[in-house]
């Protein structure tokens, strides 16, 4: 089960590794809080844009290869103009929820579904959304209630991240990398590296599911990704990396279900 905040968080962390466990025939579920109504796009956020985004949703759950698409229903928390918590979010926003509560929301779906396996976000949340520093509180008591043996923590090697960004800034000028210098996890601590070339067409088809997610800023993350070259695209976008807590610190792990060394 692949736990997310918003509509496209799973076709920019996790689409690789979700396209590879379907093609090995795991029953692959996609959970998010929200419905992402308080993003940037064309259309004013809303109802409206809810709608849109988890029609894109069930379009990238479909190109992934995901058996099941479950929304937890919370309201989008959305961003303060610098970043953080809003001042102006919605009534039942996710980062209001109480941790207990949606914890066991979720560990109700985890159950039902007999998840082997979740992944959540760092402690970070990533780059810091607010909705993502709650996956991650809610994901972890989740699994606990559940029993669900193991938990990755989605998250992004910063130092081939900044790389690649920088790389892309060449086509790119207008791209500002600033928000990624300290973001996501370092790869000291990061336990696998998931090798997802051989699906970049499925993440790829993924990113494009989320259309709405492409427009209505001067520029949109998902929109330049999209522009760049094909081979270029696989080689970026090649690997995806998760934290695993229980595992030791140096445990350099290729797929979600290998076994970590005993510490």
């Amino acid at each position: 089960m692949f736990f997310h905040a918003h509509p496209d968080d799973e076709a920019l962390l996790t689409a690789g590794t979700m396209a590879m466990l379907a093609a090995e025939g795991h029953r692959v579920v996609l959970v998010v809080a929200t419905s992402g109504e308080r993003g940037q796009a064309d259309v004013e956020p809303g109802e409206a844009l809810g709608a849109t985004r988890m029609a894109e949703l069930y379009a990238s759950a479909a190109a992934l290869g995901c058996a099941r698409v479950v929304n937890l229903g919370y309201a989008d928390s959305g961003l303060a103009p610098g970043g953080g918590v809003a001042d102006d979010r919605p009534d039942g926003a996710f980062i209001d929820a109480d941790v207990e509560e949606a914890a066991g929301r979720l560990a109700a779906v985890l159950t039902e579904e007999k998840a082997d396996l979740l992944t959540t976000y760092d402690p970070a949340g990533g780059y810091g959304h607010p909705d993502h520093v709650q996956v991650h509180r809610v994901g972890g008591r989740a699994a606990e209630i559940a029993g669900t043996a193991i938990v990755l923590e989605a998250t992004v090697n910063r130092d081939p991240l900044l790389r690649g960004l920088r790389l892309a800034r060449r086509f790119y000028p207008q791209l500002d990398i600033r928000a990624f210098e300290r973001a996501y996890s370092p790869g000291d601590v990061i336990t696998h590296r998931v090798a997802v070339r051989r699906f970049a067409r499925q993440k790829r088809a993924s990113m494009a599911a989320h259309a709405s997610q492409a427009t209505g800023a001067d520029t949109r993350t998902l929109g330049v990704m999209l522009k760049i070259p094909r081979p270029l695209y696989r080689l970026i976008f090649g690997t995806e990396w998760y934290v695993r807590r229980d595992a030791p610190l140096g445990s350099r792990l290729r797929h979600p279900f290998e076994v970590p060394p005993k510490g």
